[in-house]
């Protein structure tokens, strides 16, 4: 019964790459140009509201205005900010690409501050996603943009590093409250420098404004919602090898619907990203204590039984 809801978290916690997969076609093809940073502002800050209304929460207090802050600047704000800085300026796939790094991110973090072993098949799993990656964009030449590369790196640290203090941390409500407290948090983070820097569009589309809602009520809402619950209820590093999906996703969305070709050495990069996603599913393990015990893992702070998820 447990090995069945573990399978089907993993299962719907794949959904929340799947729909960030197709944030890269979203962005060159229906958003304004040249606005990074309020497309992330758009994405965010109105389904932090919503979703806040929707589960009626209250605002943090105590230890949790900080740590919400954190966790929406690492998870939300910093994350989004510079994901779209890449997609603006990398082709989709290679944006994705440099954000594979991601896994190995997180496995030394979880070490350092969850106390887990690295253990090698994780390390292997987390190279061959990254080789995988490398070779579904393995097409003609392409330009690198210095600024989009470091902004892809960063946002992959970023949201490392977010994913392990949110599994550290926990949350002290419920799910949709916890969700909306650090969309609030990473849209408040982006507000001030979206207006300052780039200000609003000078003109949007029908078509612009469905892209923003969907980026907003499916990218953020719903898959933020997923993500969290998949942080808390599966091992760090395995959640973020899921995050390898999206590459994929962009790939087959630009042969799908951009026309662009897939090639042998692509069909192999996804085979081995497949490979290094359920490679990464294998359980880890904390790290033994002087005296020989293993010290218990972190657990989520309970949530009061007057809330729900």
């Amino acid at each position: 019964m447990r090995q069945s809801a573990s399978l089907l978290t993993r299962y719907l916690t794949i959904l929340a790459p799947v729909v960030w997969g197709t944030t890269y076609l979203v962005t060159t093809e229906f958003l304004p140009p040249g606005r990074p940073m309020f497309a992330g502002l758009a994405r965010v800050l109105p389904a932090g509201i919503a979703l806040m209304l929707i589960a009626r929460g209250s605002l943090p207090k105590g230890d949790w205005v900080w740590r919400a802050l954190i966790l929406g600047t690492l998870n939300i704000g910093v994350f989004q900010a510079l994901l779209f800085v890449a997609a603006y300026r990398l082709p989709g796939g290679i944006a994705a690409m440099v954000g594979s790094v991601q896994p190995l991110i997180v496995i030394g973090l979880s070490a350092l501050a969850l106390g887990t072993s690295i253990r090698l098949v994780h390390i292997g799993a987390a190279v061959l996603g990254t080789v995988g990656v490398v070779l579904l964009l393995a097409r003609s030449a392409i330009h690198l943009d210095t600024i989009g590369v470091v902004a892809a790196l960063a946002g992959a640290l970023s949201m490392a590093a977010g994913i392990v203090l949110t599994k550290k941390w926990g949350r002290p409500v419920s799910l949709l409250v916890f969700t909306g407290w650090q969309l609030v948090a990473g849209g408040l983070v982006l507000l001030i420098p979206t207006l300052l820097i780039e200000g609003v569009p000078s003109r949007v589309t029908g078509t612009n404004l469905l892209a923003y809602t969907y980026l907003s009520l499916i990218g953020a809402c719903l898959a933020y919602v997923i993500w969290f619950r998949g942080i808390e209820l599966l091992a760090a590093s395995a959640v973020s090898f899921l995050s390898l999906l999206s590459p994929v996703v962009a790939t087959v969305l630009g042969f799908l619907v951009l026309g662009q070709g897939l090639t042998t050495w692509q069909l192999a990069g996804m085979a081995g990203i497949f490979v290094a996603i359920v490679a990464g599913q294998l359980p880890v393990q904390q790290r033994a204590k002087a005296d020989g015990t293993r010290p218990r893992a972190p657990l989520p702070e309970r949530v009061p039984s007057r809330t729900s998820s």
